[in-house]
Formats: C-alpha cells, sequence, structure tokens
C-alpha cells in the first residue's frame, strides 16, 4: 500500500494550502451568518468527540467496513443488503467484511459477496487529482439484522447547512487504539471546493478548517454525513478526507476541513448500482477473512 500515491498529500493538499484557507474563510462568512441564529457550542469532534450511544441514532445506519488485508474504513447502510462507502477504501485489495453494532453496541460481522466503485473513480491518484467520484458499493451476503435501519438518500447540500457526520475513526490522531468505537459530530457545509472533482467541504462552525476542531479523523472516510434528527436522517454526503488543521506548524491529518462527496449528484448510479448488485445470486461467497489488523484507512494515514 505504500506504493499507492494517497499520501500526505491527501491530509494537507500541500501546493494548494493557502487556496484552501481563503476559500474557507470566504465560504465561512457566508455560513456564519447563516449560523448567527445559533448558539456557539463548544466542537465536539469524531476525532476526542461525542460517542454515539443512542440504539435509534446513528448505530442503526453507521455501519464499519475492514479488509483482510488491514484497512478500515466507516459505511451507510441504504438496504439490507447494500453498504455505500469510498471507493478508496476498497482499493487494497482483500476480502471485505462488515460490522455493524446491535442495540448493546456489541459488533455482528456481516460478509461481503460484491463491491462495485464508481465508474469515474481512479485508483493511484490523490484525493486532490482524483477526477472521478469516491464513491464504492458493497452487496451483502445476507440482509442486515432489523434493527439497522437503512438510511433514505436526501437532496442537495445547502450552504452553512449543520448536518451530522458519523464514524469508527480515531479520536486522537496517531492513537490507533481509539478506533472502532462509533462516534459523531455536527459540521457546517462551508461549500464547494473544486480540484479535478468538486467536493463539498464541513468545518466545525468554531474551528473554520483553521484548527483541528471537529472533523474526520482515520477510519472515518465512507462514512456518513446525515441531514436532520437523531432518528429520522437522510443521506446527504460520504465522507471522502480531511485536511488537517490549516494553521499547523507540522503536518496534521485529522480535523481542518472535512471533504464529503455529495449523493444527491450520484443519485442515479447509486440506483444503478444497487440494482445491478441485488440481481447477483450469492453463489460465491468469501471465505471468513482473517481477523483484520489495522485501525485506519490507508487514505488518511499516508
Amino acid at each position: 500500500m505504500e506504493g499507492l500515491d494517497y499520501g500526505a498529500r491527501a491530509h494537507r493538499l500541500e501546493s494548494s494550502h493557502g487556496t484552501v484557507a481563503r476559500m474557507i474563510s470566504r465560504l465561512f462568512a457566508f455560513a456564519t451568518a447563516a449560523l448567527s441564529i445559533l448558539a456557539a457550542q463548544p466542537a465536539s469532534a469524531v476525532i476526542g468527540g461525542t460517542v454515539s450511544r443512542d440504539i435509534n441514532g446513528t448505530r442503526a445506519t453507521t455501519l464499519r467496513i475492514e479488509t483482510s488485508r488491514g484497512e478500515m474504513c466507516s459505511g451507510a447502510a441504504i438496504a439490507p443488503e447494500l453498504v455505500l462507502t469510498a471507493a478508496h477504501c476498497l482499493m487494497g485489495g482483500g476480502s471485505v467484511s462488515v460490522f455493524s453494532l446491535d442495540t448493546r453496541f456489541k459488533p455482528r460481522r456481516h460478509a461481503v459477496i460484491a463491491v462495485l466503485p464508481h465508474p469515474t473513480f481512479v485508483p493511484g491518484t490523490t484525493p486532490r487529482t482524483q477526477p472521478g467520484a469516491d464513491l464504492a458499493l458493497l452487496r451483502l451476503a445476507s440482509p442486515l439484522p432489523p434493527d439497522i435501519r437503512p438510511v433514505t438518500l436526501g437532496g442537495g447540500l445547502w450552504q452553512g447547512e449543520t448536518v451530522t457526520m458519523a464514524g469508527y475513526g480515531l479520536s486522537a490522531e496517531d492513537r490507533k487504539a481509539t478506533a472502532r468505537r462509533l462516534r459523531e459530530t455536527p459540521l457546517v457545509n462551508a461549500g464547494n471546493y473544486t480540484t479535478q472533482n468538486t467536493v463539498k467541504v464541513a468545518v466545525d462552525v468554531e474551528a473554520r478548517g483553521e484548527t483541528a476542531g471537529a472533523g474526520a479523523c482515520r477510519g472515518d472516510s465512507g462514512g456518513p454525513v446525515l441531514r436532520g434528527g437523531a432518528t429520522s436522517r437522510d443521506l446527504v454526503g460520504i465522507v471522502s478526507w480531511s485536511s488537517g488543521p490549516l494553521d499547523a506548524r507540522v503536518r496534521r491529518i485529522c480535523g481542518g476541513f472535512t471533504a464529503i462527496t455529495p449523493v444527491s449528484e450520484h443519485r442515479s448510479w447509486i440506483s444503478e448500482a444497487s440494482a445491478r448488485l441485488l440481481s447477483l445470486e450469492p453463489l460465491e461467497r468469501q471465505a471468513r477473512p482473517a481477523a483484520p489488523k489495522a485501525a485506519y484507512s490507508w487514505w488518511f494515514s499516508r
């Protein structure tokens, strides 16, 4: 995996760092105005943030994805047998397992029989040079338990909107032991960021991307970005990557701003790919994989 070029550039976008900072400043001027009616609250981030404890909340929609090659990401249940995640999570090869949490927050393993990345996604690129959509669908060997409630696909994100990000990533940078615990945090959509493709940029309302604040960390790739209340949420995006704080003197991966692939712009592909995967007969099932070793996704790790 060291040969793949999703390295330090993935979390810093080094050559465009000043541009990103200026963009965040401009976009956040609007976001701040839109949120001026809200009371300021301390940041509660996936990095060091709020552990999900509501059995009817993000537990019921957010899944963990691990491969036999040691990768770990997050994902969203969009049907009893389908999981939407980030395509880059699956580029390391190996067999794939999905884990859900039961109502006691104990993990359950689910076999995966098929993987379908978005056709525009190009392996071997960085987030900055990726021309395609960082999305992939997984087909499970059998339906998820009834306590898992697939999330519905939502509409487009508007600038200044507050959304909820959930994932199984680290709660503090370089502390791998903190992974595999479901956390969530509110973020504010600051607008579009375009390189070779276009993603939405979400930031902590207070930190504004300048300091770590709330945001994605290693292992949160593929996690859902949700709109709505705790028990009635729509899926509006999938976590792709994070910048690290813009004012850091040393390289950091977690927090800063979180790049989101909006699902509304890819609804037709999700529908077509879902139908294609559900038409498959589960005749060739993966052998039960060895226990994964990693605690984060390589997209964030290099």
